[in-house]
C-alpha cells in the first residue's frame, strides 16, 4: 500500500470533519492530555470518519486504544516506543511509524522493520519544545540512504512552499501542523497542500 504525499496533524475529530471531505487521504489523530474515554471516543469518530473517506488514519501514542477499537496505523515517539507492547502491536496487525531524531533512534527504529520512518524537526517549528535543532535538508538525504524503500517522512516547520525542496532532498511524505491550523484558511491551505503533493 502507498501512503498519500500530504500527511497533516490534527488533535481534534473536528478537523477530520472539515478536512477529509476537501481530499485528504493520510491522516494523524494526535490527543494528548485528555481523559481516556475523550480519547477513546476521538479515535472512534476518527476512525469512521477515515473509512468514510477513503483515508487513512494514524493514531498518534494511543497504542492500546487503536488496537481494540480496530485500527490500522499507529504512530509512537521515542518515549512511546519505551512502554507500548510492540508484540501486541504488530500481533494485531497495526502498522507502525515511528519518530527519529538522530543515529542512535534511526539504528533502533529500523531493527523493529517500521512501515515509515518520520525525520524532525527539518526545519524550526514552533510546535513543541525539542531538543533537537533542525535537521537541514542534507539530513533529509542522509536518512532517506539509509531507510531505503521504507518511506521517509519529513516534518518540523513544514510549509506548501518548502515541500518541493523537501522532496527533491529525498522525503516520500511531508507532514504538517501548524502551517495548517495556525492559518487563516485553513481549507485554503489544505487545497493548496494537496495542489504541491498530487
Amino acid at each position: 500500500m502507498t501512503l498519500d504525499r500530504f500527511y497533516p496533524i490534527f488533535d481534534h475529530s473536528d478537523w477530520l470533519r472539515r478536512m477529509l471531505p476537501l481530499g485528504v487521504k493520510l491522516v494523524q489523530l494526535r490527543i494528548k492530555d485528555q481523559p481516556p474515554e475523550t480519547v477513546r471516543a476521538e479515535i472512534a469518530l476518527s476512525r469512521d470518519l477515515c473509512r468514510a473517506h477513503g483515508a487513512v488514519l494514524v493514531v498518534n501514542d494511543h497504542w492500546q486504544e487503536a488496537i481494540d477499537l480496530g485500527c490500522d496505523w499507529l504512530h509512537l515517539g521515542q518515549e512511546d516506543l519505551d512502554t507500548a507492547d510492540l508484540e501486541a502491536i504488530r500481533r494485531a496487525g497495526l502498522k507502525l511509524g515511528v519518530s527519529t531524531h538522530d543515529d542512535d533512534e534511526l539504528e533502533r527504529v529500523m531493527a523493529m522493520d517500521p512501515d515509515y520512518v518520520a525525520l524532525g524537526p527539518v526545519y524550526p517549528t514552533i510546535l513543541k519544545k525539542m531538543k533537537w535543532h533542525q535537521q537541514g535538508l542534507p539530513r533529509v538525504t542522509e536518512w532517506k540512504a539509509r531507510v531505503g524503500a521504507v518511506p521517509l517522512v519529513a516534518i518540523g516547520g513544514m510549509s506548501v512552499e518548502r515541500a518541493g525542496g523537501v522532496f527533491e532532498a529525498g522525503a516520500d511524505i511531508v507532514s504538517a501542523v501548524t502551517d495548517i491550523t495556525l492559518n487563516t484558511d485553513p481549507e485554503a491551505r489544505i487545497r493548496q497542500w494537496l495542489e504541491a503533493t498530487r
